[in-house]
């Protein structure tokens, strides 16, 4: 292939330097809804358990379990079940604030289905971070 030729191959994430696939690439749209169907279901679970499958509850419940999976360990359950992490374009760490912004944003749902040509949630976009494959 001649060199000019593979330059003008793109990918999501190659603007931001990430591999085309496997490691540290960017998440495609099939994981990312899975893990949201997880952790959707799951919050819905406790919600019935707890709150005779509240509304309100279940979102919060959903809100609550982001932040602190996202804080603690970089990822959703429905994340890590498939293969997914939430990092940061700095490479500095998410920190505390990003978890608690970022969960607000996929909440009020429309950041997050507003997406770039590198996939990336304006969610994400907002606040320096991007869902990776690990």
């Amino acid at each position: 292939m001649p060199e000019n030729a593979s330059s003008a191959v793109e990918w999501p994430g190659r603007r931001l330097g990430l591999p085309m696939t496997g490691s540290r690439s960017i998440a495609r749209f099939a994981p990312r809804v899975g893990a949201l169907l997880i952790d959707w279901g799951l919050s819905v679970l406790i919600s019935w358990a707890f709150f005779d499958y509240d509304g309100i509850a279940t979102l919060l419940i959903f809100v609550i379990t982001q932040i602190i999976f996202v804080l603690t360990t970089g990822a959703s359950i429905g994340h890590r079940l498939l293969g997914l992490r939430v990092a940061s374009l700095d490479g500095k760490g998410i920190g505390i604030w990003r978890p608690f912004v970022r969960a607000a944003l996929i909440a009020i749902v429309i950041p997050a289905v507003i997406w770039d040509r590198d996939e990336r949630g304006m969610h994400d976009r907002l606040i320096g971070t991007v869902l990776l494959r690990r």
